[in-house]
């Protein structure tokens, strides 16, 4: 018999071993088919993530096809992680030997998994560790009955144990009517693992080393092989091409908005709300129709996001409406308002109760609170003190070409409508700026500014330049009418 481990307390295991190799040519993508994302992370994150439940002594990652992108994104994600290299595609089997190239001497459980099965858990994996130490097996294996199992490994039985594994390409008539799959994840005792990989033969019909053969051996061999079955199939479903890659991440979107919805916020429409893995959502926040939050978003209690929104790494406070938004690397402030078909760029911080308006950008801005923004402004690089109002139409006009400076205004001043402020000037506290003034000095307090050409209308300049239109014939109509009412008069 094998040298299996014994049942203990923890979940720690001596090795998890992640297969991501492939080419994925189906993906037709330069980027490697395990660094697409789902959710906010990448197909392989989600596998780092699950392991890491198992807080692994040793994790690898076999790496083939595009190895510098995988190996650069895992060692973000995992700097403890070791990289085997596959350097041909030959198999499951060939890429965990590859693997067991870089754990020398190790006993123990490895659990071996793949990098394209973004919805498998954490706490599957501690499960079938749990049943493997349980059952004192040599290897257990990860499984579940499937409504179409084409494309699948067929689980053959003896009983409660595997007899085999049959591929798809190598499996017979009443093989193929099996419903059983082969996850492609497993538990094996060391020593196991190692005396089967070693003795692993390319007789199949990809001419492949089949890590299922592995199974196979443990069996022939009178070692016990286990089975875990997994009751939420869709756990093992993987990726091999985009039309799979928006299947899953659909299913995660609809789990992860389920967890929110349970958790106590309203999604009107969960079929258009998307929202990342790392997003936080306080109770009692409604998403409306057609939201996005992606990054580490952040909402706040009885916080209204939507419709039409997408919000990327953007802090919310409690009570606020963001409407008709795109926002990234900002913070909206409690009880603030924002929108419709507004623009909020990185830097930009909106105060308690502050407001930004219709068709209103914003970049580095500090709106204090209370101050409103309401319509059709560019407010970048600007300090916007409390109470503050900015007219429709304001340009803070921050660049000069070489350099980006701030414009600050002061606490409950007033800009007009149509007004520029020109980089820097400064707007004390209640300081008035007149409407359509073009501003390059700055105002004192209670001060108002005046900077706009003293208005001259020219008599009688349409009939001159535009006799014959109907503009003219409207003045004429119009001077003639004022002619009789005064004459009335």
């Amino acid at each position: 018999m094998s040298e299996v481990a014994d049942v203990g307390s923890s979940d720690r295991v001596a090795a998890v071993v992640i297969m991501a190799a492939g080419a994925g040519t189906r993906m037709r993508s330069a980027r490697a088919k395990v660094l697409h994302p789902l959710a906010g992370r990448s197909m392989i994150a989600w596998a780092v993530e699950a392991a890491s439940a198992l807080e692994p002594e040793q994790l690898v990652v076999v790496v083939g096809h595009q190895q510098e992108q995988v190996e650069a994104h895992v060692a973000e994600l995992a700097p403890q992680a070791r990289f085997a290299v596959q350097e041909q595609p030959r198999g499951t089997g060939d890429a965990v030997r590859a693997a067991l190239g870089v754990l020398p001497g190790v006993t123990g459980d490895v659990v071996v998994t793949s990098g394209d099965v973004p919805l498998l858990q954490g706490d599957t994996l501690r499960d079938l560790v749990q049943a493997h130490r349980a059952g004192g097996h040599a290897v257990t294996v990860l499984t579940a009955v499937v409504p179409d199992p084409t494309g699948y490994g067929r689980v053959v039985r003896d009983g409660e144990h595997v007899r085999r594994i049959v591929e798809q390409r190598d499996a017979g008539e009443a093989e193929l009517a099996i419903t059983e799959i082969n996850a492609g994840v497993y538990v094996f005792d060391a020593a196991t693992l190692a005396e089967g990989i070693a003795n692993l033969q390319a007789g199949n019909a990809q001419g492949e080393l089949y890590l299922t053969d592995v199974v196979a051996h443990a069996g022939a061999t009178g070692r016990t092989v286990g089975v875990q079955v997994l009751a939420d199939h869709l756990q093992t479903e993987g990726v091999n091409d985009r039309v799979q890659l928006a299947e899953r991440a659909a299913e995660l979107n609809r789990r992860i908005l389920r967890r929110w919805m349970l958790a106590g916020v309203t999604v009107v429409d969960p079929a258009t709300t998307w929202v990342h893995a790392e997003v936080d959502l306080a109770e009692d926040v409604t998403l409306l129709p057609n939201t996005s939050l992606e990054g580490a978003t952040s909402i706040g209690r009885g916080a209204t996001i939507g419709p039409d929104t997408t919000l990327v790494s953007v802090e919310v406070g409690e009570g606020a409406s963001v409407l008709r938004t795109h926002a990234e690397l900002a913070v909206i402030g409690p009880r603030a308002t924002v929108g419709p078909f507004s623009y909020l760029r990185p830097g930009t911080e909106l105060g308690a109760g502050s407001k930004v308006g219709a068709f209103v950008e914003t970049k580095k801005a500090i709106v204090g609170e209370g101050a409103k923004v309401p319509h059709l402004s560019y407010c970048g690089d600007a300090v916007i003190g409390a109470g503050a109002n900015i007219g429709a139409g304001t340009i803070f006009a921050n660049y000069d070409g070489v350099t980006k400076s701030t414009s600050t205004v002061g606490e409950h001043s007033f800009i007009g409508s149509d007004s520029v402020l020109v980089a820097p000037v400064h707007i004390a506290d209640g300081a008035y700026v007149a409407a359509g003034s073009t501003i390059t000095g700055d105002v004192g307090p209670g001060e108002l500014a005046v900077s706009r050409g003293q208005q001259r209308n020219v008599r009688g300049w349409v009939a001159r330049k535009r006799a014959g239109t109907a503009t003219a014939a409207a003045a004429e109509a119009a001077q003639a009418g004022t002619t009789i009412e005064g004459e009335r008069a």
